[in-house]
């Protein structure tokens, strides 16, 4: 059922069926699936207590994928307060060019970097909303677009903060600060230069001076209230981690923090405007803008992935991996990276941090080989399908993007700098570590 609807998903450009509906009814009918002989997964239990147990299953995945669906729109309501009142136009000053290709690569260093600052999700948004207001071509932009994700998934793969895996395996303990910095630093680097050095070849020429070069926007707001809403909301999505180590809540409460904070001033510095002028930046307006069908979709790919999980299809996978490979841990995580890019990375990683336990030497241990790999591939590999990441999930939404064009256009670029920054890893700790 799982294999039919993710068919489905990506033939959505020939179905004309909404991802987001296809994504719900595979979710329900695979949870109905497994509760017409919920006894063969739940052998021990009995038949009022399978049902108890199923129940208070569903509600642990459903509170699991409602943290990372509150943070999702907590994150891209920040991102729309702060760009309706022109606070990443630093940003669009900054990258700002006539030149297509020039424009590329200085949207590719930023995308690479910010997102191991502001996690990868949120700065794909930035960085859409700020090229929306610099390239007009729908076809330009959905290459811009394209390497935003790319981008994205690297830089948040290099930085314990940047990725939900690498958060996941640096809480856990298995990777360090300084580990994931000095070693998957130059792979993460490089699986976003070779595919940026690929794609440039594809844009050609300049813009037109008045399509790259918008006015500012106009803002009832004074340059020290936009400085406000700017570092608070920024400022704040940095704070995120440091919050969640402080008080132990999960990450979408550090988001909430900074969402009610940023709300609250922003109606104080409108209390003194009139209605009339200051309508459209309100933030109940704003939350009107959130894709609630991306949403919807993440709901949906996320409670059908659990189901899989729950009946120990993805544990069985990791086993017949590790038992195939034994021994190759760069074919291991490297399998696990593609497979990222169909199934979401969250419960993959989840699965191979409880199939393997750390060990005091070798590829096991602490900043070991095969847990820097893992943080390494599964946030990259994430890169190779559209669906395969939350940044790409968000930029899909955005720019209704299909998944047929990424798969036809980028798969095979994002595919050879996977593979790239691998093989880097490998002569680096040949060499070096």
């Amino acid at each position: 059922m799982f294999c039919i609807g993710y068919l489905c998903i990506a033939l959505e450009s020939l179905t004309k069926v909404n991802k987001a509906a296809i994504a719900l009814l595979m979710c329900v009918l695979c949870w109905t699936l497994l509760m017409l002989d919920p006894m063969s997964y739940y052998p021990s239990l009995l038949g009022s207590d399978v049902m108890h147990h199923i129940s208070e299953v569903i509600e642990h995945h459903l509170g699991d994928a409602a943290g990372t669906l509150f943070f999702l729109m907590g994150a891209m309501t920040i991102v729309e307060i702060v760009d309706s009142n022109g606070g990443f136009n630093f940003v669009r000053d900054a990258i700002k060019t006539r030149s297509k290709r020039k424009l590329m690569w200085r949207m590719a260093f930023m995308t690479f970097f910010l997102s191991a600052i502001l996690d990868n999700l949120t700065t794909s948004i930035v960085m859409i909303m700020v090229l929306r207001k610099l390239v007009q071509s729908r076809n330009d932009r959905l290459i811009y677009a394209a390497l935003v994700v790319i981008s994205a998934n690297s830089g948040g793969a290099f930085s314990p903060i940047g990725d939900v895996t690498t958060i996941m395996l640096w809480i856990k303990g298995v990777i360090t600060t300084q580990g994931v910095l000095t070693e998957i630093f130059i792979p993460s680097l490089i699986s976003m230069l070779v595919p940026a050095f690929i794609l440039q070849y594809q844009l050609e020429g300049k813009f037109d001076k008045e399509q790259n070069l918008p006015k500012a926007d106009v803002s009832t707001f004074t340059k020290s209230q936009r400085d406000i809403i700017f570092w608070l909301g920024v400022g704040g999505l940095c704070f995120v981690p440091i919050f969640k180590t402080i008080t132990h809540l999960p990450p979408f409460m550090g988001i909430l923090l900074v969402l009610g904070l940023l709300w609250t001033v922003t109606e104080i510095f409108h209390y003194s405007a009139s209605d009339d002028d200051t309508m459209a930046k309100r933030v109940s307006d704003l939350l009107s803008r959130i894709d609630l069908s991306t949403i919807m979709f993440f709901l949906g790919i996320l409670m059908a992935v659990a189901v899989l999980q729950e009946v120990g299809v993805l544990t069985m996978l990791g086993g017949v991996l590790d038992t195939t490979f034994e021994g190759n841990h760069f074919l291991v995580t490297g399998i696990i990276g593609v497979l990222s890019s169909i199934v979401d990375n969250v419960p993959l990683v989840a699965g191979c941090m409880g199939m393997y336990p750390v060990a005091a030497t070798g590829d096991m241990a602490i900043d070991g080989i095969f847990w820097q790999l893992l943080a390494y591939c599964a946030g990259v590999g994430g890169s190779m399908l559209i669906i395969g990441s939350a940044a790409g999930v968000v930029v899909m939404g955005l720019e209704k993007i299909t998944f047929g064009w990424y798969m036809k256009k980028i798969t095979w670029v994002a595919f050879v700098g996977y593979l790239a920054g691998i093989l880097t890893y490998w002569v680096e700790r040949a060499l070096f570590f």
